[in-house]
């Protein structure tokens, strides 16, 4: 799969890169492994290094004395962190002057930004014809040839498993530290943008007369208890997109009473335990909620700036309506099994949706709803198979005949019973005992 070289979103590299845990990781593995490793940008230019800043070896430092033996260089790298990124994986090749290296590309959102490169190794033991090839390859480099060669037989020579092990490590290791950051930078822009909207409601205030912000709002110190309350009914209902615009607004009325991030915080956390109630009476689970609050209290110390705050309760709020989401699920399942019962049970008799609804505690509107969604059907639909099915075995029996059948499971009018038979089953209730008995 080739992937196109650049960053997405205009995303950089150093917005991303942890570039002194880079430095940290390139200089670990150096000294675990004797090898040099070092990153390249997508042209080959070299962007990180290890913390002591020795990425090349005598061989290479020697190939890159002159301008253009540093031009081929990035050439090189250029070339090979673009065939990694096609495949995805790490890729093993030998430079312009002769020696193994290998690219392993690294990749923001699965679009290229560049290499860690590493290597300056041999796979084999040298021969005569070795020598021959490098001298070869650096044909037009000012380089004493001699004392290129002599640097070369310096140099380690690695089995093909380690090499390919080495190249694995760093590419696993620089992706995760990518990804680690692409998280970041967008929880970094949701902190952004949630801010933005909260300067822009909070400067709009600003427009507004103190006079009349007191009239519309029944506040105690500056706390609207009305837009509490808006928010909390939201929560409750699992309104989720009307929910977060509630608690902008309610947050940006904090923000405004409250500078101090102590106050700031104890004002979130009262707010969380609130919320939680909303969530239970919404219907979820008592134990998942304790869980989350849990996790919260454990949280929340931790945050050091009001403004992910913000952004943690938005989330916080987001988990506690899923949470009611996931229980309403169950509730739904559980009346529609009870309702199902009532049905079978009551069958024979007259059943409207009210007699059903009232059986389960719920609205006829509501309940309507609910079992549509779970059956595909609806309640008197549901009531006229099972009646069906029941007059089916009726009918097989030879001792009943149809207007018995039909007073039997609540049809006052055979006619009636005869056309609804017909048009489950394809034949009339008749038709269907002639073929039956």
């Amino acid at each position: 799969m080739t992937r196109n070289v650049g960053n997405p979103n205009n995303i950089k590299f150093h917005e991303v890169a942890e570039i002194s845990v880079l430095k940290k990781v390139l200089s670990s593995f150096s000294k675990a492994t004797g090898l040099r490793a070092f990153v390249v940008d997508p042209q080959g230019e070299t962007l990180v290094t290890t913390e002591e800043n020795q990425e090349y070896c005598n061989f290479c430092n020697l190939v890159r004395s002159s301008p253009k033996g540093v031009e081929k260089c990035k050439r090189t790298y250029a070339r090979a962190g673009i065939e990694a990124s096609k495949y995805g994986k790490p890729y093993i090749f030998r430079c312009h002057a002769g020696l193994v290296v290998w690219a392993a590309p690294i990749l923001i959102r699965e679009e290229y930004a560049g290499a860690i490169c590493c290597g300056q190794v041999l796979m084999w033991e040298p021969e005569d014809f070795f020598w021959e090839e490098i001298e070869e390859m650096t044909k037009g480099l000012p380089v004493d040839i001699k004392e290129l060669i002599s640097y070369a037989k310096q140099l380690e020579v690695l089995s093909a498993e380690r090499v390919q092990g080495a190249a694995d490590l760093l590419f696993i290791v620089s992706n995760y530290i990518m990804k680690t950051g692409v998280t970041t930078l967008s929880q970094r822009r949701e902190i952004s943008e949630q801010q933005a909207r909260l300067s822009e409601e909070i400067q709009a205030r600003k427009v507004l007369e103190t006079a009349l912000r007191k009239l519309e709002d029944i506040t105690v110190q500056g706390y609207s208890l009305d837009k509490e309350r808006k928010l909390i009914s939201l929560v409750r209902r699992g309104d989720r997109r009307g929910a977060l615009k509630a608690l902008d607004d309610l947050l940006a009325d904090i923000l405004q009473n409250y500078s101090d991030l102590g106050e700031f915080k104890v004002r979130i956390l009262e707010l969380i335990v609130i919320l939680s109630r909303a969530a239970l009476e919404g219907g979820a689970k008592v134990k998942r909620l304790s869980l989350l609050n849990s996790q919260y209290i454990e949280e929340i110390t931790k945050l050091k700036r009001t403004e992910e705050l913000c952004l943690w309760i938005t989330k916080a709020i987001e988990q506690f309506i899923a949470c009611i989401e996931e229980g309403n699920d169950i509730h739904n399942l559980q009346v529609v099994q009870k309702a199902g019962e009532y049905l079978k049970k009551h069958y024979r008799e007259k059943i409207t949706v009210k007699d059903v609804a009232r059986a389960v505690y719920l609205s006829p509107c509501h309940l309507s709803k609910v079992f549509k969604q779970e059956l595909g059907c609806t309640i008197m639909e549901f009531l006229t198979k099972i009646r069906i099915e029941e007059a089916k075995k009726m009918l097989r029996d030879p001792q009943y005949n149809v207007v018995q059948v039909a007073d039997a499971l609540g049809f006052k009018d055979p006619g009636y019973f005869t056309k609804v038979f017909k048009k489950s089953e394809g034949i009339t209730p008749s038709q269907y005992r002639d073929k039956a008995i």
